[in-house]
């Protein structure tokens, strides 16, 4: 089994971004899990949500303490959270961050930024990074197809939306395998 922890702010879209996931996981044929944890339920606090992907059914319904991929979409939750807490050696963080890093990662995980807020107020006009941290997701684990991920998007949202969406996804996607 793989699991993945999403940190970001309520209004981020973490919740709907491990929906996605799980449902891309799902179409490649893989079982999958999806639920969040909420602290205080407002806009802009803290907020998590986990994915599991298996082989076989998943019976385990506890949080993810020690995940094989962390997303990040708001890197000003590093000072205030311990979102590199239990990863994995050899795991994969995915951080939204238009500085490029500079935090204390884990021995043996790999890092991966995206400026995910530019592409989304580029493809969307407001900086909903949840589409475009699925793409760079996918891009650096492997763990859902950009053919997958594009019947989810266009499953759950409207053509217009689903299509700005699908870029945004697309050009993290490009950018994470083009290591631009």
């Amino acid at each position: 089994m793989r699991e993945l922890r999403i940190h970001g702010r309520g209004g981020q879209g973490s919740v709907t971004a491990a929906e996605l996931i799980a449902s891309a996981a799902f179409e490649n044929g893989v079982f999958a899990q999806a639920f969040p944890m909420f602290g205080v339920e407002r806009r802009g606090a803290p907020v998590q949500a986990f994915v599991r992907f298996a082989d076989e059914k998943i019976r385990l319904r506890s949080q993810i303490y020690e995940p094989d991929y962390i997303i990040v979409q708001d890197s000003t939750l590093i000072k205030d959270v311990n979102v590199f807490g239990g990863l994995k050696k050899g795991g994969i963080a995915v951080v939204n961050t238009e500085k490029g890093g500079g935090w204390e990662v884990p021995e043996g995980v790999r890092l991966v930024t995206i400026d995910a807020t530019k592409i989304a107020l580029e493809t969307l006009g407001l900086p909903i990074t949840n589409t475009a941290l699925m793409g760079a997701f996918a891009a650096a684990s492997g763990e859902i197809s950009m053919e997958a991920m594009e019947k989810v998007i266009r499953h759950r949202f409207g053509k217009e939306l689903a299509d700005k969406n699908i870029d945004a996804a697309r050009r993290a996607y490009a950018r994470v395998k083009g290591g631009a």
